[in-house]
């Protein structure tokens, strides 16, 4: 059995669709669907069983405390833990503490327990304002600076993995500007990608932050933009075909600008480009990433040898196949 945590998310709904389209349906999904829409995200999906994630916890804590006293959880191989609120403006601490950090233990005890191999959601965020660079080899994870609640959390887990030595066999996932088809319930955690459309559809051009940073100008800001599609595929190699450990970038490992980004849009929905720039919050501005860039060596040198698909194809897949005909689901 394979467990997938954040199942109906973005990545989630993605890497159990990866699953299944490897032969894979022996899984248990788990989740918070509250009152958003999300949940339209697992129609297409096929699986053994559906818990929320308060439910779930509970039955991990029973397999825990009994060693084994749960059926449900006895023939476990694999765990893929991606559930973590990832609002990178969230406020609630504590919360985050809970949520993204303790859980996260709850599920490496887990997969202890159960022999089974964790690989895990970590984040890009972690790598702050990238004064450190974004090198992913876990000896450099201490100098780490992240610049909001998430990527603490987030990183206080990469750090309680690396004093274990990632032991007896978790992997995490940094991934970096993750896009595409079921991310429509994220609200402002949504890519730009899909903010751009919707805000290109309705007014016919596409704001865009200004530059204040005088070696980038306006646009030129730069991200690492990685579809989903391949995040998919990234994570289910890590789970199912590797047995490394550590922590590996999740990226397309090439740093395009925002103008690049938003001509992808435009000519995906077949209209000439309109970019008007617009200055940029004054509480934005000191946290605010100008270049990001995964390197993919390490997985690459894990065995992950599938290319990456292009920005402008996988735009034009994301915009013409989804978007445009509704926002449909993938």
């Amino acid at each position: 059995m394979i467990i997938v945590t954040g199942a109906a998310g973005l990545i989630g709904s993605a890497v159990v669709r990866e699953l299944n389209e490897q032969g894979h349906d022996n899984l248990l999904l788990v989740d918070h669907l509250g009152t958003s829409d999300k949940w339209m995200n697992l129609r297409s999906l096929r699986f053994r069983d559906y818990f929320e994630k308060d439910e779930f916890l509970t039955l991990a804590d029973r397999r825990l405390a009994k060693g084994g006293g749960v059926p449900l959880l006895k023939k476990v191989k694999h765990i893929i833990h991606l559930g973590a609120n990832s609002a990178t403006t969230e406020k609630d601490a504590s919360h985050l503490i809970e949520n993204n950090y303790r859980y996260s233990i709850r599920m490496a005890e887990l997969a202890r327990e159960c022999g089974a191999r964790l690989v895990y959601a970590s984040s890009a965020a972690t790598y702050g304002d990238g004064a450190h660079g974004f090198d992913d080899n876990p000896a450099g994870l201490e100098k780490l600076r992240p610049l909001n609640g998430y990527g603490y959390s987030k990183h206080l887990f990469d750090l309680w993995q690396k004093r274990l030595d990632f032991a007896p066999s978790a992997c995490g996932v940094k991934y970096f500007n993750v896009y595409g088809p079921n991310e429509y319930h994220k609200g402002d955690m949504m890519s730009l990608v899909l903010k751009a459309f919707r805000q290109i559809q309705s007014e016919g051009k596409l704001k865009l932050f200004k530059s204040y940073l005088p070696e980038y100008r306006d646009g030129e800001q730069k991200r690492d933009f990685l579809y989903v599609r391949d995040a998919a595929k990234m994570t289910t190699f890590l789970a199912l075909e590797s047995d490394v450990r550590g922590v590996f970038n999740a990226g397309s490992g090439v740093a395009s600008t925002w103008i690049e980004l938003a001509n992808a849009i435009f000519g995906a929905m077949g209209r000439a480009p309109q970019i008007e720039f617009i200055d940029m919050p004054e509480t934005l501005k000191a946290k605010y990433q100008y270049y990001t860039c995964a390197p993919i060596d390490r997985l690459r040198k894990a065995g992950y040898s599938a290319p990456v698909t292009p920005l402008a194809e996988a735009v034009h897949d994301y915009v013409a196949n989804y978007l445009l005909p509704g926002e449909v689901r993938a």
